[in-house]
């Protein structure tokens, strides 16, 4: 239902700090200046869709992403639903199921050393691996190293 055009566009997630997540969207391309999006999004398909409560706005107010806060990774699907409504008009909805790990941008290692000794004329690297909440082997994790002579 709803016109050609007026579902949103280029829906990305992303996952930050471990447990915080943001929305965006792009406003359908035959979209009016008085187009109002909503999103809601759930766990699991047994549950009911929740609202966001955190719109991110477009200079003309219009919902164009949402932040999120204790997101847990936990349950590997979250399903987006997107509508919303015109002077009285339903817009075309926006469904996606996205796989929430596959979202997540890691924090940097933690605790980074460097002891370097002239005796040895070589330098010893640690770190902690970057803080997560659904990766628990630290071997799945993967590190390069770029070290740069000034």
């Amino acid at each position: 239902a709803g016109m050609n055009g007026t579902a949103i566009e280029n829906f990305v997630c992303v996952i930050f700090n471990v447990s915080f997540m943001n929305c965006t969207w792009h406003v359908g391309r035959t979209a009016s200046g008085d187009t109002q999006y909503f999103l809601y999004w759930k766990m699991s398909k047994k549950e009911d869709f929740t609202g966001c409560q955190n719109y991110i706005k477009d200079n003309c107010g219009r919902h164009t992403g949402c932040k999120f806060q204790n997101v847990t990774i936990e349950n590997k699907r979250a399903y987006f639903l997107v509508n919303g409504s015109r002077s009285g008009h339903n817009i075309q909805s926006y469904k996606k199921t996205i796989i929430l790990y596959k979202i997540e941008k890691l924090t940097p290692p933690l605790n980074v050393t460097v002891n370097c000794t002239e005796a040895t004329y070589g330098c010893e690297i640690r770190w902690q691996p970057p803080r997560t909440s659904h990766v628990k082997r630290h071997a799945c994790f993967k590190y390069e190293i770029v070290i740069e002579n000034k």
